[in-house]
């Protein structure tokens, strides 16, 4: 049974008024409090975002096993390197044994291919940016 953003975020708050009926720190509260409200205020499931990060955890085996499947390619690294603006980037690295361009071309097209349907397969989903506009009427 899937728990609710809300059933997370009350738990939170019930272990905030615990510590305050305790008489621990302010801050130990406060933090409770605040994870609380940031749960609540999820735009996803909590337990869903866990669920992703696990996922995520699985692409450096995937993206190796891939690589390594192609003929003349050599698996190097793949790394969580950074946070973007809409994504978590991920560092691939591979070599190609040719200097033919189109041969090294026709890898990599291989291989992102097999990333993409892999992804599919495992429910990663890649980042697409979006952006919302807000507007509000300013009355005169």
């Amino acid at each position: 049974m899937a728990v609710t953003n809300e059933e997370i975020s009350e738990l939170f708050e019930d272990m905030a008024s615990l510590l305050e009926m305790k008489g621990d720190v302010i801050f130990k509260i406060r933090a409770y409090q605040r994870a609380a409200r940031t749960i609540s205020q999820l735009p996803q499931s909590l337990e869903l975002a866990v669920r992703q990060e696990q996922e995520l955890k699985k692409i450096p085996g995937i993206v190796e096993k891939i690589v390594e499947s192609i003929k003349d390619t050599k698996f190097d690294r793949a790394h969580f390197k950074s946070f973007g603006d809409f994504s978590l980037d991920i560092e691939i690295v591979y070599y190609v044994f040719s200097s033919d361009y189109n041969k090294y071309m026709d890898s990599q097209q291989k291989i992102n291919w097999a990333i993409k349907e892999q992804f599919e397969k495992e429910g990663i989903e890649f980042a697409y940016p979006t952006q919302t506009l807000f507007m509000s009427k300013i009355s005169s």
